[in-house]
C-alpha cells in the first residue's frame, strides 16, 4: 500500500510519497508562490541569438526565459531535414505562446517551448506530435493495440496523444471524453495568442495537490493521510478531481505532523546528508555539482559470507536500488556518474545495470542509463525540471561557501 501524506502544520503544504514504507518523493508549497512548471504564456520574445541558436522571450515573471531552436519549430518544420536557423523562424519583438518546461534554477530562467502538451489523468495531448503513444508500463501488448487503435479513431486535427498508466482497462468512452475535453483547452490557447496584453498568463498546471493526485493516487492502492480538515473538503468537493474514487481513501488524523513522524524524518534525514547508508554495511557518497552528479558505491563494513566476487556484487545490487530512490528523492536531474565498485565479471556488471534500470521504473522524471564506460562508471541522465530537494530545503552556509570545509590553523 503507497501513502500520500499531506501536512500543513507549519503554514506551508508538505507533500510525501511513501512507496513500500520508504519515502520517494517531497514536494512543498508555500501557499504564496505558485509554481511555474507547466503553465502556458503570451510572451515577447526580447532577444534572437544565431550563435546560440536560442532566443530569450518575456513572459512576465522577471526573467526572461530561454527558448532553443528545437522547440522553437513551428510544426511543419519539424520532419525537415535541413531545419530553418532560428532568426528565420522567430524574430525580435514578436508574440509568441510558450510553455514552462523548466522552472528558474538559481541564475537561470525557466526553459519554455512553443510545443505545448496539455496533461490530463489518463492521456497528454500532443498537439505538435501526431503520434499515438502508449505507456512503457502498460506491458499487455493486447490493451496497447486496443489504445493506439481507440487513439488513431479519436484524434482531431492530427493532434496526438500519450496514454498514460492509468489508462490501461480503462473505458473507451472516458478515454474520448477527456481527449475531447483537451482538444478544446487547447483550442482556447490557441485562441489567447490573438488577444493582448503581453506578457500574459494564458493557462495554468494544476495547484500541487491537484497534480499530486492527478500523478501519483491509484485507486485502490494508494491511501491520502491529511492533518488539515479543508484539504479534506477541498479533496471530496473539488470537481477537477471528482472523476478519482477516493471514497475511504481519505484518512483524517490532525495529531499527524510530518516533522515527528520517525520513518519520515530518518528518509529525509539520509536524503540531505552526503553519505548514505546500506543495510548491509556498504554505503554510497553523493556529490551534487553544477554540471553532474557523482555517486560512489562502497562496501564499508559488509564483508559478506562467500567470495570477494559475490560480496562486490550484493552490494553494488543494494546500491543500485538506493541510488534510484535517492535520485528520485532528492529531485537530481542532469548527467549523473555512478562509480560501483570494481567487478571483473561481465555479467555481474550485466545484473547490477539491470537492477538500477528495473529501480527506476517508478520515476516519473524517466532515467536513462545511457553507457558503461571502459573504466566501469555508469553514466546516466535525469530529466531536470525543479531545484533539487536540497535546494529547496536549505542555503548555502555564508562561511564556506558550501565547501563544508574550514581551514587548518596552520594554513
Amino acid at each position: 500500500m503507497n501513502v500520500i501524506y499531506i501536512d500543513t502544520s507549519d503554514g506551508s503544504l508538505r507533500i510525501c510519497i511513501v512507496e513500500d514504507g520508504r519515502l520517494v518523493e517531497y514536494f512543498k508549497d508555500d501557499m504564496q508562490s505558485q509554481g511555474i512548471l507547466g503553465n502556458v504564456y503570451r510572451g515577447r520574445v526580447e532577444n534572437v541569438l544565431q550563435g546560440m541558436e536560442a532566443a530569450f522571450v518575456d513572459i512576465g515573471i522577471g526573467k526572461n526565459a530561454y527558448l532553443h531552436i528545437k522547440d522553437a519549430l513551428e510544426k511543419d518544420h519539424l520532419d525537415l531535414k535541413d531545419k530553418p536557423s532560428i532568426d528565420d523562424i522567430i524574430t525580435r519583438g514578436e508574440d509568441i505562446i510558450v510553455q514552462v518546461i523548466k522552472e528558474p534554477l538559481g541564475n537561470k530562467g525557466p526553459k519554455v517551448t512553443r510545443h505545448i502538451s496539455i496533461p490530463g489523468r489518463y492521456m497528454v495531448l500532443t498537439p505538435f506530435s501526431s503520434r499515438v503513444n502508449i505507456s512503457n508500463k502498460i506491458k499487455d501488448i493486447s490493451e496497447s493495440s486496443r489504445l493506439k487503435e481507440l487513439g488513431k479513431m479519436i484524434m482531431k486535427d492530427e493532434m496526438g496523444m500519450i496514454f498514460r498508466t492509468v489508462s490501461e482497462n480503462t473505458e473507451a468512452e472516458l478515454l474520448k471524453g477527456e481527449y475531447e475535453q483537451l482538444y478544446k483547452l487547447y483550442k482556447i490557447i490557441e485562441q489567447e495568442k490573438n488577444y493582448l496584453p503581453t506578457p500574459k498568463l494564458i493557462y495554468s498546471e494544476l495547484d500541487l495537490l491537484s497534480q499530486i493526485i492527478r500523478d501519483y493516487y491509484k485507486y485502490p492502492n494508494t491511501e491520502i493521510v491529511v492533518n488539515d480538515r479543508s484539504i479534506q473538503n477541498k479533496l471530496y468537493n473539488n470537481k477537477d478531481l471528482s472523476q478519482y474514487d477516493m471514497e475511504g481513501k481519505i484518512i483524517f488524523d490532525p495529531d499527524f505532523n510530518m516533522d515527528y513522524n520517525m520513518n519520515i524524518q530518518i528518509d529525509m534525514k539520509e536524503a540531505l546528508a552526503r553519505r548514505v547508508q546500506l543495510k548491509s554495511g556498504g554505503f554510497i557518497v553523493i556529490d551534487e555539482t553544477e554540471a553532474l552528479t557523482a555517486i560512489d558505491v562502497n562496501t564499508g563494513k559488509y564483508v559478506g559470507n562467500f567470495t570477494l566476487e559475490d560480496t562486490v556484487l550484493r552490494t553494488n545490487i543494494e546500491a543500485a536500488a538506493e541510488i534510484a530512490r535517492q535520485l528520485r528523492l532528492r529531485d537530481i536531474g542532469g548527467i549523473i556518474i555512478v562509480d560501483f565498485i570494481d567487478m571483473k565479471s561481465h555479467s555481474d556488471m550485466e545484473i547490477v545495470v539491470e537492477k538500477l534500470i528495473s529501480s527506476f521504473k517508478g520515476d516519473r522524471n524517466k532515467p536513462i542509463v545511457v553507457d558503461v564506460t571502459k573504466l566501469g562508471l555508469v553514466e546516466v541522465v535525469r530529466k531536470k525540471n525543479r531545484p533539487t530537494l536540497d535546494n529547496k530545503v536549505s542555503i548555502t552556509c555564508p562561511t564556506c561557501g558550501g565547501k563544508g570545509k574550514i581551514r587548518k590553523n596552520e594554513a
